[in-house]
């Protein structure tokens, strides 16, 4: 394992880092190995397949369908950055790291998961102008303006984590380099420098306030004012209609933020709980949600469904 020693202030500033699978059981990680491959080819296909669907059916290039395609692209951008050092770790014991190849993937996994957040804001706030303005809800959300909407989700993601790879190339390191997961994340590379991390906790806490919460918040108010709306419906028919809508969405919602907050948790108050813990929640919070959005939004919506199911059909004829 390559180390720059300093003998001046004793410190070892590491060129890699070591990436773990089953934490005590290395031996076992082969087990993990073909779920972990399967989950990752069915991301792949699902996400893909959503793709698919909404570029080749015109009456499908709406806004809600559109920032769906924008969801997938995120969850295909997460998968790609994280799957292979995972596979490699459990597959092929491949568990070394550069430490500029580390700080790229905690770059690329964090911009992919506070790009979803806003994702899943935006896709709030279409569902309350399609509830709230059904006749005007293509002339208030035109495509042009949901490509808008997404370049500047991506760059407030990009924004947000611009400064951590600078502020984890100042800290020194001098204790073990093995990590706690089979990817790299900021708090998890923090916790092994040998020097003050104040300047990063803060960030860290300042980038959950000012991006998950306020996210949680406007999510929150989106959907208050989304029921308020529902109940003044008279019709029965038509609010169970409205509400429908929202399925998927709220699923995406849960799917998203109760593993990261499970996750966040367990990292930061859990640690008296086993590693096999750490590793299930940490491993949970970044594969399954590019798993299972694709899964929700093409079983709970009819249009997406239909269309899906006629693609397989027309297959099935050819062949």
């Amino acid at each position: 394992m390559k180390s720059t020693i300093s003998f001046n202030n004793r410190t070892t500033n590491h060129q890699s880092f070591v990436l773990v699978g089953i934490p005590g059981m290395q031996e076992r990680n082969s087990w993990m190995a073909f779920p972990l491959c399967l989950l990752y080819l069915l991301t792949l296909f699902g996400n893909f397949t959503i793709l698919f669907v909404i570029k080749r059916e015109q009456s499908l290039h709406e806004p809600m369908y559109l920032f769906l395609s924008i969801l997938a692209c995120s969850d295909l951008g997460l998968s790609l950055t994280t799957m292979p050092t995972m596979l490699g770790v459990y597959w092929f014991d491949a568990r070394e790291i550069s430490f500029t190849g580390c700080i790229v993937q905690m770059f690329f996994i964090h911009l992919f998961q506070w790009t979803e957040s806003g994702i899943l804001v935006a896709m709030a706030f279409d569902r309350l102008i399609a509830i709230q303005n059904p006749l005007r809800y293509t002339l208030l959300l035109p495509n042009t303006v949901v490509g808008k909407i997404g370049l500047a989700i991506l760059a407030r993601g990009f924004c947000i984590c611009f400064p951590a790879p600078f502020l984890i190339k100042r800290l020194p390191f001098c204790r073990s380099n093995v990590l706690s997961h089979s990817y790299c994340l900021h708090q998890d590379i923090v916790h092994l420098a040998c020097a003050d991390t104040t300047i990063n906790t803060f960030y860290g806490l300042t980038v959950v306030i000012c991006t998950l919460c306020l996210d949680v918040v406007i999510i929150l108010v989106s959907y208050l004012l989304i029921l308020k709306t529902v109940l003044s419906i008279a019709s029965r028919e038509e609010r169970s209609r409205a509400l429908n809508t929202c399925v998927s969405h709220v699923c995406a919602i849960l799917i998203f933020y109760v593993p990261m907050i499970g996750a966040s948790a367990v990292h930061r108050i859990g640690r008296h709980l086993s590693l096999l813990v750490h590793m299930m929640m940490a491993n949970i919070y970044i594969a399954v949600p590019p798993l299972l959005n694709p899964i929700v939004y093409s079983v709970k919506t009819q249009q997406i469904r239909q269309r899906i199911l006629k693609m397989f059909q027309q297959t099935k004829i050819r062949s």
